[in-house]
This record gives structure tokens, C-alpha cells and sequence, in this order.
């Protein structure tokens, strides 16, 4: 482990030993947050019930579909776009501005679309989370070595391998930025879809335990998430750093 990491992980520790002080205490009313301890309680017990197989594997699934669709789709539009300055100046104040618009409220609106099914909850979490593969991946090619592109120009190799052979192995570093914050925008979408209309995923869930005042499958289920989105990132992380070891030696 690296020192970044164990340092990661012993604030982590601190802080989850801080919260079950203060919640065993009282100092923190039990109306408002249980302990840590009993979160993993509420998460062992509804895995051995089968709850929470049956709500994750719906959420899961429509999160892995958005995600790809938005690494997909948003790097090849990002390649696309840098070819065109005059279209990325009109499009990069909207890219900035883009998180700053309501995409829950059309949630409905893809549900007459598209039906209640898990369809709208796939295109919330790919709208959330593509712009944020486009910024980064135009902005790794902004960075990328012009000696390289004027090799692949004496080569006489056309856009399809250039991008494929030369401009994407270059933005993966930056690319990689784009891909964490994708993963973590296409959980926010999905269950934040789900919480609104949807009838099953871990949104739903936690929305229904909620509305029931059943503190423990909620913080149970939002520490489960918590959880796996993190296990995920570091994985993509370990990933990142492997693949900078390479091109640095």
C-alpha cells in the first residue's frame, strides 16, 4: 500500500471510529444517524435476506450501461469535436455551465418518452456523466505531443488510425479523469432517477426507507453504495497508476 493510501485509509478509519463515539454517545441523536456498526449490521442482514442482491443488480446494472455509453460516446465525440475549433468555442461555455442544469426534472419526461421501464434511468446517468468524459478527453488531446502528430502524418496514416494508434494512447492519463468522475456521475443519475419514479434499484429502496423512518436499511443501503462506488475507484485507480508505470518507463 502507498503511503497516499494508508494515509486515505487511516483518516477513513478516524473518522468512522469519531462517528460511532459520538452516535453510541448520543452526542448524535439516533433519529438522525445510526452507528457505522450497525449500518454493517443492516447490510449483512439484508444480503442474507436476499434484499439487497435483488435492489443492487437493478442499479447496477443501469449503471454499468450508462457509464459505458458515456466513456463510449463521450470520447468520440471529444475526439470528434477537437477537429472542429470553431464548434468546441461555441459548446465549451455550456460545457461549463452543464452541471448547473436540473437533469432530474426531465426524468419524467424520458419516462413518456421511452416508458417506465429502466431505459430513462440509463440516459439520466449517461447525460450526467458524459460531459465529463468530452472536457477530459479534449483536454488530453490538447496535450498531446505535436511530434507525434506529424509522425503519423508522414506515415500517411488517416484520422481513424491516427486517433486509434496515436491520439488515444497519449490522453489516457487524462482520459482516466474523465472515466473516474463518469462512474461516480452515472450512480448520481441513476439512483437519483430512482428516488423519483422508479419501482426498484437502491434509489427506490433507500427513498422507500426514508419515507418509513427505517434509519437502519437506509444508512445500511447509502453505506453499501458508498462502499462499492469507492472499491470501484480505487480499482480504476490502480488501473491508472499501472498504466503511467508503463509509460514512464
Amino acid at each position: 500500500m502507498t503511503r497516499a493510501g494508508a494515509t486515505r485509509l487511516a483518516i477513513i478509519l478516524f473518522g468512522v471510529v469519531l462517528l460511532e463515539i459520538l452516535c453510541r454517545a448520543d452526542i448524535i441523536d439516533r433519529m438522525t444517524m445510526i452507528p457505522p456498526s450497525e449500518m454493517l449490521v443492516a447490510i449483512w442482514d439484508m444480503a442474507r435476506s436476499g434484499k439487497l442482491a435483488r435492489e443492487a443488480l437493478s442499479s447496477f446494472r443501469n449503471v454499468a450501461i450508462a457509464f459505458v455509453l458515456a466513456v463510449i460516446l463521450g470520447t468520440v465525440f471529444g475526439v470528434i469535436l477537437h477537429r472542429y475549433p470553431r464548434a468546441r468555442r461555441v459548446l465549451d461555455p455550456l460545457f461549463g455551465s452543464y452541471y448547473a442544469v436540473p437533469f432530474f426534472a426531465f426524468y419524467p419526461l424520458f419516462v413518456v418518452i421511452f416508458g417506465l421501464n429502466s431505459i430513462p434511468l440509463i440516459v439520466l446517468g449517461m447525460l450526467f456523466s458524459i460531459v465529463a468524459v468530452i472536457v477530459s478527453t479534449l483536454n488530453g488531446i490538447d496535450r498531446v505531443p505535436r511530434v507525434l502528430l506529424k509522425v503519423s502524418r508522414t506515415f500517411r496514416m488517416g484520422n481513424l488510425s491516427t486517433a486509434t494508434m496515436v491520439v488515444l494512447p497519449s490522453i489516457l492519463p487524462h482520459l482516466f479523469t474523465g472515466v473516474k468522475l463518469a462512474l461516480a456521475y452515472s450512480f448520481v443519475g441513476v439512483l437519483a432517477g430512482e428516488f423519483i419514479l422508479a419501482s426498484s434499484g437502491l434509489g427506490h429502496a433507500i427513498a422507500f426507507a426514508y419515507d418509513a423512518f427505517d434509519n437502519k436499511t437506509m444508512y445500511g443501503l447509502i453505506t453499501f453504495t458508498l462502499i462499492v462506488v469507492t472499491l470501484m475507484n480505487m480499482g480504476l485507480q490502480g488501473v491508472e497508476r499501472r498504466l503511467l508505470r508503463g509509460r514512464t518507463r
